[in-house]
């Protein structure tokens, strides 16, 4: 199993969801999150001052999958996110050890 985290644009995230959704892939989890890479944040004028905003609004997807569905899920990721510019977003594949479902005692990829 692998867990795969994914930092998006907002406005993308419906279209990566629904790409996982359409793989057959369930339970992802969703964070507002805020940062910046090459993009270093930008430039705004409010009431005619000029300000930075360092940190950009961004979404953090995170999903474990089977190992057999981790290049179609990181393949439909990159598909559906893909915007061109700059601030596209990255995505991170590591190994996950142990899943167990606490409701029902479920382990590994009966818990997924």
């Amino acid at each position: 199993m692998k867990k795969i985290e994914a930092i998006i644009k907002p406005f993308k995230l419906d279209d990566v969801v629904d790409s996982l959704s359409e793989l057959g892939l369930e339970g992802v989890t969703i964070t507002e999150v805020r940062g910046f890479g090459r993009q270093k944040g930008r430039t705004e004028i409010y009431k005619g001052a000029e300000y930075v905003v360092d940190f950009l609004p961004k979404i953090k997807l995170e999903a474990v999958v089977p190992e057999a569905a981790v290049s179609a899920a990181v393949d439909a990721i990159k598909k559906s996110a893909f915007t061109g510019k700059i601030g596209d977003g990255k995505i991170f594949v590591t190994p996950v050890d142990r899943v167990i479902r606490i409701r029902t005692g479920e382990e590994d990829e009966n818990a997924l």
